[in-house]
């Protein structure tokens, strides 16, 4: 069965990070799905609460970074 123009745009739309990341992946072969490591420099107290934030959560610094920005970006 095809799909129409209406379910497509549908589904475009409901998945449109995933096609964005592989439009971008399309263009420079970079996976942005993927994870890197990279090594920065924080203020003590910020460093100091993100680890109270791991304790209390059982979540790793990096997701905790991660879902923030996540949350900035919608």
């Amino acid at each position: 069965m095809p799909l129409n123009n209406k379910a497509i745009k549908k589904i475009m739309k409901d998945n449109k990070e995933a096609f964005d990341m592989l439009e971008h992946y399309d263009k420079t072969r970079e996976k942005l799905w993927a994870r890197k490591r990279i090594y920065i420099t924080l203020n003590a107290a910020i460093l100091k609460r993100l680890k109270e934030i791991r304790e209390k959560t059982g979540k790793p610094i990096s997701r905790i970074i991660e879902d923030s920005v996540s949350e900035i970006k919608k």
